[in-house]
C-alpha cells in the first residue's frame, strides 16, 4: 500500500528522528538481583570451622595429644634435673658413711673377738665393769647405726638411679607420640586440601602471620600441682552469647581484651564437631563490628597481632590450634595451609581469627 505524501514526509520525520536521537527499543530487563549476605562462620553448611568433621576432629585428637605428650616430657625432664642433684648428694654423703664404717670394722679387726670379753674380765671393780659395758654397747650401737647409713644411702642410690633410667625411657616414648601426633595432624590436613583441590601444601608457610604481634605475656591459666591443665567442662556464662564456655576460655579471653583485642567475638555456637560447642572456642573477628569480607588493611594486621599472640600465650593460655586467613597454626608444626570448604570468607577464615583451648 502507498503512503500518501503526508504519512510519508511524518513517517521519514519519524525514521530521522530516531536515528538521530540514538533510541532504541529494548525488551525490559529484570531487576538486579541483591548481593548474598555474608555467611557468619558456622553458617555455610560446613562442620563450623572450615573444615569436615573428620579433619577437626583428627586435628584436636592430633594437637591435644602432640601438647599433652610435649608436657609430659617437659616434667619428665625437669624430674631427670632433679634426681640428678639428689643422686650427687647421695654420692657425697655416701663416701664419708664408708669412711665411718670402714674404721669401725679396722678398730674391731685390730682388738680382736676377745677384746670385749677381755675388757670386761680385767676390770678391777663392779663400777669399772658397768663403765666398760656401757663404752662396748656404746661402740655397738655406733657401729649398727653405720652401717644402716651406709645401707640407706645405698638403697637410696640405687633407687634414684633407676628413677633417671624410667625417666629417659619415659622420654624416649614422649618423643615417639609426639612424632606421630604431628603426623596425624599433618597428613589429615594434607588430604583436606587434596579434597578441596587446594594448590597449597600442608608444608609449613613460614613462622608467623606477619604484621608483628603483642609483645605481652598473658596471665597463665590455673594448672595443676604436676604442671598439667585442669579438666573442664562448659561451666561458665558466654558473654558473646547465650550459651556456655569453659574457665579456660573465658580466661583467655579476658587476657585478650586486656592486651586490647576488643573487636567482635563469638564463642558457642551448637555445630556438628570442634570445640564450639563444648564452650572451648571463640571467634574474633577482624573487623571491629563483626564479620565482614576478606579482611584488608587495618583488619588484616589486627587479625595478623591476634594470631601472633595467641601463639605466643599458646603454653601459658593452653591454646589447641589458630585457624587465619587460610592457614592453621599447630602446637606440632607451626603453620600449615587450611583450605576451608565453603571457599567464603568465614570458611576461608579470611574474616576472623579462629582461636580453639584445651
Amino acid at each position: 500500500m502507498r503512503l500518501n505524501p503526508v504519512r510519508r514526509r511524518l513517517a521519514t520525520a519519524l525514521a530521522v528522528l530516531v536515528a538521530t536521537s540514538g533510541l532504541a527499543l529494548a525488551a525490559p530487563q529484570p531487576a538486579s538481583a541483591a548481593p548474598r549476605p555474608l555467611a557468619a562462620p558456622g553458617d555455610s553448611g560446613d562442620d563450623g570451622e572450615g573444615g569436615s568433621q573428620t579433619l577437626i576432629k583428627q586435628l584436636e585428637a592430633a594437637s591435644k595429644g602432640f601438647v599433652e605428650a610435649k608436657e609430659a616430657l617437659d616434667r619428665s625432664k625437669k624430674r631427670q634435673q632433679e634426681l640428678t642433684a639428689k643422686l650427687k648428694q647421695i654420692d657425697t654423703e655416701l663416701g664419708p658413711r664408708q669412711a665411718a664404717l670402714d674404721d669401725i670394722v679396722g678398730k674391731s679387726y685390730r682388738t680382736g673377738r676377745l677384746g670385749a670379753m677381755t675388757a670386761l674380765i680385767t676390770a678391777d671393780s663392779t663400777r669399772s665393769m658397768l663403765d666398760r659395758a656401757q663404752t662396748l654397747e656404746t661402740i655397738a650401737v655406733k657401729q649398727d647405726r653405720a652401717l644402716r647409713d651406709l645401707k640407706d644411702s645405698k638403697a637410696k642410690q640405687e633407687q634414684a638411679k633407676a628413677a633417671i633410667d624410667a625417666a629417659i625411657s619415659d622420654q624416649q616414648r614422649q618423643l615417639t607420640v609426639m612424632a606421630k601426633r604431628k603426623s596425624q595432624a599433618e597428613n589429615a590436613l594434607k588430604v583436606a586440601n587434596a579434597a578441596n583441590g587446594s594448590s597449597g601444601s600442608s608444608s609449613d608457610d613460614g613462622g608467623s602471620t606477619g604484621g608483628g604481634g603483642s609483645s605481652s605475656l598473658a596471665a597463665p591459666a590455673p594448672r595443676n600441682s604436676d604442671g598439667s591443665l585442669p579438666s573442664e567442662s562448659c561451666s561458665v556464662n558466654d558473654p558473646t552469647t547465650s550459651g556456655c564456655i569453659t574457665p579456660r576460655t573465658l580466661h583467655a579471653m579476658q587476657e585478650a581484651k586486656k592486651d586490647g583485642f576488643n573487636h567482635f567475638i563469638a564463642c558457642f555456637r551448637h555445630q556438628n564437631s570442634g570445640e564450639h560447642p563444648k564452650g572451648r572456642a571463640c571467634d574474633w573477628a577482624a573487623d571491629k563490628g563483626g564479620f565482614g569480607g576478606d579482611a584488608t588493611g587495618a583488619s588484616k594486621d589486627y587479625g595478623n597481632r591476634l594470631a601472633n599472640y595467641f601463639i605466643a600465650n599458646a603454653s601459658r593460655l593452653g591454646v589447641l590450634y589458630v585457624i587465619w586467613y587460610r592457614r592453621i597454626w599447630l602446637p606440632s608444626s607451626g603453620w600449615k595451609s587450611y583450605s576451608g570448604a565453603g571457599g567464603d570468607p568465614s570458611s576461608d577464615h579470611t574474616n576472623h581469627v579462629h582461636l580453639s583451648m584445651r
